[in-house]
């Protein structure tokens, strides 16, 4: 078991006591969710704090295990405080881009810490691209920089196709917020990885383009 980072840490022990707390009330669940009808009434603080919460404990268990494996990577690179600011940053990124896509939806609500993790994920890809990721449906591991960009791609699909309950929308500013984030920290990128900060570049500009055209 690999040394854990206190930021890493808090971090988890936030996102397991509030959604414990949020499994067993209901109403502090729907207090601090995602909801577009409940931030519009000026309920702000519902863009951070459902960061926190998740809908069951199998999202909460997918998300924990991914930002254990990969924080430390994070943190190695950039150091806690860095890190942290990715994690934010990612988080609020992710449910600004869900409020953006879904402002008209008054009955939209979404929960989970995936946009943080996401950031923190593309922060290790843009560090790593080489690095083996597994998914449960292939049984080999694949070079972390194809995973992003086939992950970026879904994640428009998703949004443009609006299929399953789930949030690609704030993935994808999750996405943007670690890329983002992680090349103004660390610049030196742009000259020892150019290559993948150009291909993870690519879905970004699509979404825009898509965007732009009334695509999406």
């Amino acid at each position: 078991m690999q040394n854990l980072d206190i930021a890493t840490l808090v971090i988890l022990a936030a996102n397991i006591l509030i959604s414990i707390k949020g499994f067993n009330d209901f109403s502090f669940f729907e207090k601090y969710k995602f909801n577009i009808a409940g931030i519009r009434r000026g309920e702000q603080i519902r863009m951070f704090t459902s960061g926190f919460l998740h809908v069951d404990f199998t999202h909460l268990l997918f998300n924990m295990l991914t930002l254990y494996f990969f924080a430390h990577v994070v943190i190695d690179a950039l150091g806690t405080v860095q890190f942290v600011l990715i994690y934010i940053a990612a988080l609020l990124m992710g449910n600004l881009l869900s409020f953006y896509f879904h402002k008209g939806e008054y009955h939209y609500s979404a929960v989970g810490a995936s946009g943080a993790v996401t950031g923190v994920l593309y922060s290790a890809i843009l560090f790593y691209p080489d690095m083996g990721l597994y998914l449960f449906f292939i049984p080999v591991a694949i070079p972390a920089w194809i995973f992003g960009l086939i992950y970026l791609l879904y994640s428009i699909y998703g949004m443009k196709s609006r299929r399953g309950n789930i949030g690609h929308d704030a993935h994808f500013g999750g996405a943007i917020a670690g890329y983002a984030l992680t090349l103004g920290f660390a610049p030196i990128l742009l000259q020892t990885n150019l290559w993948i900060v150009l291909v993870l570049a690519l879905p970004i500009v699509l979404l825009f383009v898509l965007h732009k055209l009334g695509k999406i």
